[in-house]
């Protein structure tokens, strides 16, 4: 018998990463689970990875708000609303909670779940469910995705999180290169120039080649300054999100700023230390297969120090067998 799900949890892609862990139980516990999910179109990839997602439903919010009346706007929200309208979920599930997930989730048609008064970031969001579930906020994401989704289909989930992303990594051999994330969506992320340089000639010194991440056209000019003179090392041009996968997936280690790439790293069970400035990592710390560090706290960045021993950890750690997940 099959099981018709609805999953809400448009953007960003770090927040995508982190929900792929509880797509992972729900496949394993829920019989003829059959997953749908709406996503951000520029992050609709990342779902579209998981096999045990059915389709994947993608909206535009991020274009729509820009102009909301336009014609072709109009055209795209009619069908949407005439594709979720055309179907019937058995479980529709918000893990976003948000108004602006819950206008998606009252137009399809289904027992709407989603989090409590309590526990949603915006608590209005919580009086347009069915049925709501109470989960702690100050846990990290990836378990508070996976309780949610275990209460809304009555299991209990245990073991390490799968993401369900082995199907980019399965049969890749890894290169002699350190993939690295300078950049962020705010400058108050930024790590010291000095720093990085600190870092640079400590891979390089362990043989690795520097391969820098880098978005528009901001970025780019930061990366190349911060490798100019060095050799072995590049900004990698401006890619789509399987590229990055791949490049990921190939790396040794990878080193960045909170980001949602830098999720997607570990995700991918590549060893991956996370530097936050701005944010927290009680709530999204660095989560996979693979050796993970996330080093800093809001307001104080980690030093060089601190993530040069933390290399050093994940890359001895690289050379000793990790289980996969699910082994004995």
């Amino acid at each position: 018998m099959t099981t018709r799900i609805l999953i809400v949890r448009t953007s960003s892609l770090g927040d995508l990463v982190h929900m792929l862990p509880a797509i992972s139980d729900v496949a394993a516990h829920v019989a003829g689970a059959e997953i749908d999910w709406i996503a951000e179109e520029s992050f609709a990839e990342i779902p579209s990875w998981h096999p045990a997602v059915h389709e994947v439903i993608p909206v535009a919010h991020r274009r729509w708000r820009k102009h909301w009346w336009s014609a072709q706007t109009r055209s795209e929200r009619a069908a949407l609303r005439e594709t979720l309208a055309g179907r019937r979920y058995d479980i529709i599930l918000d893990m976003q909670a948000l108004l602006k997930s819950v206008w998606l989730v009252r137009q399809a048609r289904g027992r709407r779940h989603g989090l409590d008064w309590k526990s949603a970031r915006e608590p209005l969001a919580s009086l347009f469910y069915d049925v709501r579930h109470r989960v702690e906020f100050w846990q990290p994401a990836i378990i508070r995705q996976r309780t949610l989704a275990a209460a809304a289909f009555g299991y209990a989930f245990e073991g390490a999180p799968d993401f369900g992303l082995q199907a980019i990594t399965d049969g890749v051999e890894v290169q002699p290169v350190a993939l690295i994330m300078p950049s962020a969506s705010r400058d108050d992320k930024l790590w010291p120039a000095p720093a990085w340089q600190q870092v640079f000639d400590n891979l390089q010194a362990r043989g690795l080649g520097l391969r820098l991440l880098a978005g528009n056209d901001a970025e780019q000019d930061r990366a190349r300054a911060l490798i100019e003179g060095r050799d072995n090392a590049q900004v990698l041009p401006r890619m789509g999100l399987r590229q990055v996968a791949d490049e990921l997936a190939q790396a040794r280690i990878m080193v960045g700023l909170d980001s949602g790439l830098t999720h997607l790293s570990a995700g991918l069970g590549r060893p991956t230390i996370g530097i936050y400035k701005a944010s927290t990592p009680v709530r999204t710390p660095l989560q996979g297969p693979a050796y993970t560090a996330s080093l800093g706290e809001r307001g104080q960045a980690p030093d060089a120090g601190q993530v040069l021993a933390a290399i050093g950890e994940a890359l001895d750690a690289a050379r000793s067998p990790v289980p996969a997940v699910g082994a004995a």
